[in-house]
């Protein structure tokens, strides 16, 4: 493990410029995965595309979340074979690419498409940034590494609406995706000074490959259907039928492969087992907590535009900062601590909002939103660090990419089922109601059964981060031997019979 660090001290570069770089790296290419929903309306009005297309119009996001997924495993695993800060240039090369595609759309097909390239660039620089931040410092500093990069992506993200509005304002949309195009190759310029530390005993598994993104894109857009919890239409479940199949055919894949894209001992760490479950779930509450917040404040509480935008900051503006926090004292205080007090946080705050009606006063509607801010950031470095402890230094890559891709797919599936169970318990429970001539009669119903759906929700929320602390227990950083950096079995075959 030694050796992945010594590259880049081998330049005498500080681990303030590598960690400088690499955050600059994912903060500017995290913008892209929030900053559309600034510019989805001033983009519907220049594409003509009708406000009945809406679902349709969706795909312009929905396309870059399942693709940013589907890209973090196979950049993951393509940079501990090609080496890291190659592929991190040819991520940010590709995201460049896709950016003036999506700069020049003409139509609909053309911005879906130009967005899903965008994507692929833009979702292999978290895993490879992360694996990066790890063997630029030594093992007691892993933890301040990856929270320094993690509170940029999340910065990123945060930030991403209030600069695509800004620059929607000033110049217009499609300047949004113009301006990637110099700050990426400004940060190809600056990894041009790192190192690259190619592996060259390792190999890349693209059948395995092949088949892993195919199972993701299947699943991640099953779970993306609305109708998968409705039962409205049988295809998320033939979609989802299909997705296991190609995830059998992954691992048959992966027992016969010399160098697997993700080896065995990955699957059977408790430390990396433990993570990704804890960070499923997490995904699944972080993703009810960024619809439901300002989605109530804006229809049951009657709040502006703004004062809805302002309810959500509450909460994801104390994400980087949970995320420096927790990095910075793992080293005192271990994995498990952190992670399990984040949760705790999480679902104090979730449970607290559980309790919301269309008239909260201070600070009962501050204090819970930054209390599951704070936790929401505070579990990324422990999570992370756990995952990444149980892989030698030439699967980093991979073990990032596969610990992020958990909360992308919890992320997926939280939003199927907020929009479908949020939507059929709204009418479960307006089923009975007529129209009327007074308010008291019509209204008030609609508005109390609002609020009801909205405080299930944020209970649901609440109680799988609770749960999340069950698998978080087992979380510990595994010390991998140095002999193991050498491993390249395939996985074990299948017994007899």
């Amino acid at each position: 493990m030694n050796a992945a660090r010594s590259g880049f001290r081998s330049l005498g570069s500080s681990q303030t410029v590598v960690l400088s770089i690499l955050c600059l790296g994912v903060f500017s290419t995290a913008l892209d995965q929030t900053v559309v929903v600034a510019a989805l309306p001033a983009v519907m009005v220049d594409l003509e595309i009708p406000l009945t297309d809406l679902d349709t119009a969706a795909w312009i996001v929905t396309g870059y979340l399942i693709a940013y997924t589907v890209a973090m495993p196979l950049a993951g695993r393509l940079s501990d074979v090609r080496g890291r800060v190659r592929m991190f240039q040819a991520a940010l090369v590709l995201f460049s690419i896709g950016s003036a595609l999506v700069a020049i759309a003409p139509d609909f097909s053309w911005i879906v498409s130009a967005r899903v390239l965008q994507a692929i660039g833009g979702g292999a620089t978290v895993p490879i940034g992360l694996a990066m931040a790890v063997g630029a410092v030594s093992p007691e500093k892993r933890g301040v590494a990856l929270g320094l990069v993690a509170a940029s992506a999340e910065a990123g993200s945060v930030l991403g609406p209030l600069y695509g509005g800004a620059i929607i304002e000033w110049i217009g949309w499609r300047w949004i995706f113009w301006l990637d195009i110099p700050q990426s190759f400004f940060l190809i310029g600056l990894l041009a000074i790192l190192p690259n530390r190619v592996n060259p005993g390792a190999k890349m598994d693209y059948f395995g490959a092949l088949a892993l993104a195919g199972a993701l894109t299947v699943l991640t857009m099953a779970l993306a259907q609305r109708s998968v919890f409705t039962g409205d239409s049988i295809v998320p479940y033939l979609l989802i039928a299909f997705g296991i199949f190609l995830v059998g055919v992954f691992v048959v894949v992966q027992r016969r492969a010399i160098q697997p894209l993700f080896a065995s001992f990955l699957y059977s760490s408790k430390a990396f087992a433990s993570s990704n479950m804890t960070q499923f779930l997490v995904g699944v509450a972080l993703i009810i907590s960024l619809v439901a917040v300002p989605l109530m404040a804006a229809t049951v509480m009657e709040k502006e535009a703004w004062e809805s935008a302002l309810h959500l900051f509450r909460l994801t503006a104390c994400i980087p900062i949970g995320a420096l926090v927790g990095g910075y004292i793992l080293r005192w205080t271990g994995v498990r601590p952190v992670c399990v007090a984040g949760l705790a946080l999480i679902g104090a705050g979730l449970l607290v909002m559980s309790s919301w009606e269309t008239v909260v006063a201070e600070p009962r509607l501050t204090v819970p939103l930054v209390m599951a801010g704070f936790g929401f950031g505070l579990v990324i470095p422990p999570i992370h660090v756990s995952a990444l402890s149980a892989a030698p230094s030439h699967y980093w890559g991979a073990a990032a990419s596969l610990v992020t891709a958990s909360r992308m797919m919890g992320m997926a599936l939280g939003l199927a089922a907020l929009s479908a169970w949020g939507i059929e318990r709204f009418y479960s429970l307006t089923g009975h109601v007529t129209l009327g001539d007074t308010f008291e009669e019509t209204e008030a119903p609609l508005i109390e059964a609002g609020v009801t759906v909205f405080q299930n929700l944020f209970t649901i929320a609440g109680f799988l981060a609770l749960v999340a602390i069950l698998p978080a227990l087992l979380m510990q950083v595994e010390d991998v031997e140095e002999s193991e950096e050498l491993h390249l079995e395939p996985f074990p075959p299948s017994p007899p019979g």
